[in-house]
């Protein structure tokens, strides 16, 4: 079956960094655009980063750019965030999004989410 599974959450100072990854299995990583998207208590969910099936493009929230990279191994399945320069704001749960689209269709797989907390 489907998984997408987040780890590398956790409690962090301001201006430190984490590393998120997402592990994927169930269908075909490669074929799949990847997200991250977080949920901070009280907001909507909303998306930090993507990037597409073969890793060739990448665009992010107006609030991830130039800290945020994200980034794949399709042969290891696997997405990656990396957070730097964390802030207060960054407090969200973290989910990894996997979507296709072919004409009739939409494919569209979540985690279960990651906590990030950024607190001194």
């Amino acid at each position: 079956q489907v998984q997408l599974v987040e780890s590398g959450g956790g409690l962090v100072q301001p201006g430190k960094s984490l590393r998120l990854s997402c592990a994927a299995s169930g269908f075909t990583f490669s074929s799949y655009a990847m997200s991250w998207y977080r949920q901070a208590p009280g907001k909507e969910r909303e998306l930090v980063a993507r990037i597409t099936s073969a890793g060739g493009s990448t665009n992010y929230a107006d609030s991830a750019k130039g800290r945020f990279t994200i980034s794949r191994d399709n042969a290891k399945n696997t997405v990656y965030l990396q957070m730097n320069s964390l802030k207060p704001e960054d407090t969200a749960v973290y989910y990894c999004n996997a979507h296709l689209y072919v004409p009739g269709l939409v494919y569209d797989y979540w985690g279960q989410g990651t906590q990030v907390t950024v607190s001194s």
